[in-house]
């Protein structure tokens, strides 16, 4: 398992400091517990130290020459959680673009609260088809994916029934620059520009946007990341993708979503800034 994030080996850490509390509770060193398990003594020290990752029956092994096999479902699931924050995107797209693009709809439609902070790109549920479609281009020819572009683009689309969805909440921050980065050139920003003037006036839709000229002296731009109610947070980083369940750092991403919306603006003062980067593009 890659553990290519901070939150993933984070918890890596915590499981390993629980195994090695168990080992010193039974009063045993690393090379006791190693010699009665039928494991080489550095095997003990890896898992301890969170070198090594252990399986599920290193898990069961441990507890059980630790007298303690009843803590085994618990160590286990934690271990389960771990494997499932971290997935390389040669994982998540091996067959294509279209399967990645399915592999969240579960989590779209059991949320009722998305909170969306993005520095970078116009966020999923928000985007045009044309928009969808100059972005998993690109993502195509630089992981070298199969070409299914078009039905990839088409389930993006579908998802984004959420927007229509009165029974849900969308907000949604933007860095002002996400606005007048020339995504598929003038045509297809200005279109997307204006497709975002029109879907901020929905219900369900509350869009904030820093303006450049923010003080950010108490919150500066963080990674982009989609918050699904109380229950999980996605994060896509350049190696791969993100979920982190852990509640500490759900309450963390929270936090700072509520302090970037502080230096939002919304309604007339937001549609001001998206109206100038259209102008922008004609410049």
């Amino acid at each position: 398992m890659s553990l290519s994030s901070s939150s993933a080996q984070h918890a890596a850490t915590v499981l390993a400091a629980k195994l090695r509390k168990l080992r010193t509770d039974a009063g045993m060193s690393g090379r006791d517990l190693a010699e009665l398990a039928g494991w080489h003594p550095s095997k003990v020290s890896r898992i301890e130290n969170a070198r090594r990752t252990p399986s599920t029956a290193d898990i069961r092994v441990w507890c059980g020459r630790c007298d303690v096999p009843d803590q085994a479902g618990d160590l286990i699931a934690s271990l389960e959680a771990i494997e499932g924050m971290f997935v390389e995107w040669r994982e998540m797209e091996r067959t294509g673009l279209k399967a990645a693009q399915e592999s969240v709809i579960p989590t779209w439609e059991r949320t009722r609260h998305f909170r969306i902070y993005s520095s970078q790109l116009i966020p999923g549920p928000l985007q045009t088809a044309a928009y969808i479609a100059v972005l998993l281009t690109s993502l195509m020819h630089r992981r070298g994916l199969p070409d299914d572009i078009e039905e990839a683009v088409q389930v993006r689309v579908n998802k984004q029934n959420v927007v229509h969805d009165g029974g849900r909440r969308i907000a949604v921050i933007l860095e002002e620059s996400v606005l007048r980065q020339p995504i598929g050139g003038v045509d297809v920003m200005a279109a997307q520009l204006g497709h975002l003037l029109s879907v901020s006036i929905l219900p369900s839709i509350s869009l904030g946007i820093i303006p450049l000229g923010a003080d950010r002296s108490t919150i500066w731009p963080t990674e982009g990341f989609f918050m699904f109610d109380e229950a999980e947070v996605t994060v896509e980083l350049v190696s791969g993708h993100l979920t982190v369940t852990q509640p500490h750092e759900l309450v963390m991403y929270a936090d700072v979503f509520t302090k970037l919306a502080r230096l939002a603006v919304y309604g007339k003062a937001a549609r001001s800034i998206i109206t100038s980067a259209v102008a922008a593009l004609d410049e």
